[in-house]
């Protein structure tokens, strides 16, 4: 009988490393001087394989600390090419298949690269922290005996992360495998007090220093992110909560520095540190009855709301509101164009002047002669070139991580000290010629990257969630002669500006994704803001402006325009205006639009005509008289929850199940039911 053959070599990456691991073994009986450049081949070769194309199995963790800890007992630390191609190799593999190292290894390992870090020159130093940066990541709780060494008082981390750090490379690093190592691993031990204390401090400084004329803006901007991630794993499930007003002060001015990075046309100094302004005590008085008059109902023609809708495409009418250039005065001039095309006039803004161009910047004509920046994932036209487009990107990751960063701060400080910083973030209408002040709506009508506007109003949310108590002050002037503007006053003006900047944004926004944000952003004020204390007006702007997106092709929009119109129906003590406004027939606005259906609403017609409504017969309505009409919004919620789709397939999301086929998605659905 012949004997078997030997073991087919398995393939892919596992079977490589096995073999690379066999050579390993192979190579320890060879002198240090024949072993040298059969260890520079296989790590080459490793190293490229990590590089290559994505797998289709990856290698178990087990081969791969194997291969790694082989390779590190072969290397002494006197052959520093050798060393930082391990070290390289560490990198590539534990990035490349996710593995997560078991304990012994991971010792091993860590005790390897602060060993290289101290005794290596120091061109080998970014290629060590890499690995350090990749061998902690998610391990920091098995990391304690060595954050000594890497934390102390003169810890390695802390002296390649330092200012003074002239190579950037090496302080970004640095920065890096410091906040890997600040990541939380649920159940496990987080780190000291004292060292989440000097990981914040080093943090701070690196988010407080500026550019030089010697580093590069990718470098830079990788830097920042890095920093900005460690903040945000510092803050993140409550392991680091801001107490002191001088750490709360000087965190919220870095990031309001990083929210506005590399922003087209806008350039701001933020000093080292924000102060809160003095807060009154919340007003515990009952709200003041004012007079309410009966609000304007001037309707918007539906040639002009079509003619603007219809040409929202991608880089038209929906991005005409993102400037390349130029100061926050033009936008708020602009701002005040298209509002006045889409809204009524508002009372009191100081831009309410109508140009004869607005409807020109709608048609997709530029008066202005503002550039255009389209708002696909891209972000950035290949005019610009490859590496100027690849720098947009990465300042764009900046704001996106400034902002993620933000609205951890927010979670981790007490509302009512939060609140202090409301002008710092929050638009305020500007004064006579004055321009318009910085704020997070700057992001939200300027910032050319979908994403990072999303970020931004999701940030304004989390301010506007639960401050009715803090905006119950608010209440509008009606003597403006006073020689100080009170307290409620202000409030009740960035209340304005704010209901003024988010509809602008509405109109503005052809991001689905966006949009949605806009809407929830808008529910969020709407349910917070003290309406009985203010000139009325403003609901009816929001009403009128969501109603078309109750048809709006992407389910999201639809359900977050309910969720909106169903805060307006809750404003407390019911409001004339509220009611005016369900007493609306149903044609003033559903069918005005070019991003409407109306099919939707013949059907309910048809179906409201042949069902009667609850203790009414066909038969008991006085020859003559119409049965009295219940509410639209009653009558779509309940078309919506009833009624067959018009349109089974124009839906953006077809992830729902099979009823969603015929009827519309579960979430609108619910949605609906709440309202």
């Amino acid at each position: 009988m012949a004997a078997a053959g030997p073991a087919e070599p398995e393939p892919g990456p596992a079977g490589s490393l096995r073999r690379c691991l066999g050579r390993l073994g192979a190579l320890r009986a060879r002198p240090d001087c024949g072993r040298r450049t059969e260890l520079h081949l296989l790590f080459d070769q490793l190293i490229s394989e990590s590089c290559g194309p994505e797998p289709a199995a990856a290698p178990g963790p087990q081969d791969v600390c194997a291969v790694l800890v082989q390779a590190c007992q072969l290397v002494p630390l006197d052959q520093e090419h050798l060393v930082s191609k391990v070290c390289q190799l560490i990198h590539h593999l534990l990035n490349r298949y996710q593995v997560m190292v078991d304990e012994q290894s991971l010792n091993f390992l860590l005790s390897y690269c602060i060993s290289a870090l101290r005794q290596c020159s120091s061109w080998t130093h970014v290629e060590i922290l890499q690995a350090l940066a990749a061998l902690v990541y998610n391990n920091g709780p098995k990391c304690q005996k060595y954050l000594p060494d890497l934390l102390g008082k003169a810890g390695l981390l802390l002296q390649f992360s330092d200012p003074a750090q002239p190579d950037v490379e090496l302080r970004r690093a640095a920065v890096r495998s410091m906040a890997n190592l600040c990541l939380s691993v649920p159940a496990q031990p987080y780190l000291d007090e004292c060292y989440r204390s000097v990981c914040f401090q080093t943090f701070l400084s690196v988010l407080q220093s500026s550019k030089t004329s010697d580093v590069d803006d990718i470098t830079f901007c990788m830097l920042l992110q890095s920093a900005l991630k460690g903040v945000q794993s510092l803050l993140n499930g409550g392991k680091m909560k801001l107490m002191q007003t001088d750490q709360i002060g000087a965190l919220l001015a870095v990031l309001k520095k990083c929210m506005f990075h590399g922003l087209p046309g806008l350039s701001i100094e933020v000093p080292t540190a924000l102060y809160p302004a003095p807060l009154p005590q919340y007003d515990k008085r009952s709200p003041v009855k004012q007079e309410q008059s009966e609000p304007a109902t001037s309707k918007q023609t539906g040639s002009r709301r079509k003619k603007c809708k219809g040409k929202q495409k991608k880089g038209e009418c929906g991005e005409e509101g993102r400037e390349d250039s130029g100061d926050a005065g033009n936008e708020s001039v602009l701002g005040a164009e298209m509002l006045k095309l889409h809204l009524e006039d508002v009372q009191g803004s100081p831009c309410g002047d109508a140009r004869a161009g607005a409807s020109d910047v709608c048609a997709g004509k530029d008066p202005l002669g503002w550039k255009r920046i389209s708002s696909s994932e891209s972000e950035y036209s290949d005019a610009e070139g490859g590496i100027q487009s690849k720098v947009r990107s990465y300042q764009a990751n900046v704001r996106q991580g400034a902002l993620a960063c933000f609205l951890s701060t927010i979670k981790s400080i007490e509302k009512r000290v939060l609140y202090g910083y409301w002008s710092a973030f929050v638009p305020d209408a500007p004064g006579i010629g004055s321009p318009q002040s910085v704020s997070l709506m700057t992001i939200a009508l300027k910032d050319p990257s979908p994403k990072t506007r999303a970020c931004a109003l999701q940030v304004l949310s989390a301010f506007l969630e639960g401050s009715k108590q803090f905006l119950s002050v608010a209440e509008d002037a009606n003597d403006h002669k006073r020689a100080f503007t009170p307290f409620s006053v202000t409030i009740a003006s960035s209340i304005r500006e704010l209901h003024r900047c988010l509809l602008l944004a509405l109109v503005a926004e052809s991001s689905s994704q966006t949009l949605t944000q806009i809407v929830k952003c808008l529910a969020n004020l709407v349910s917070n803001a003290p309406y009985s204390r203010l000139k009325p007006g403003l609901l009816t702007r929001v009403w009128n402006q969501i109603k078309p997106y109750i048809s709006h092709k992407d389910v999201n929009v639809r359900v977050s325009s309910l969720t909106l119109l169903g805060a307006i129906v809750s404003v407390q003590a019911p409001l004339p205006e509220v009611q005016l406004l369900l007493q609306q027939p149903n044609s003033s606005g559903l069918s005005s639009s070019g991003s409407a259906t109306p099919g939707r609403f013949s059907s309910c017609e048809q179906w409201r005509k042949a069902l009667p409504w609850a203790g009414e017969s066909p038969l008991e309505s006085p020859a003559g008289c119409a049965p009295p009409e219940p509410c639209w919004l009653l009558r779509l919620c309940v078309s919506i929850i009833i009624l067959p789709r018009e349109d089974p397939c124009s839906d953006s999301d077809a992830t729902f199940p099979s009823l969603s086929s015929v009827y519309e998605p579960c979430p609108l659905r619910l949605e609906a039911l709440q309202v």
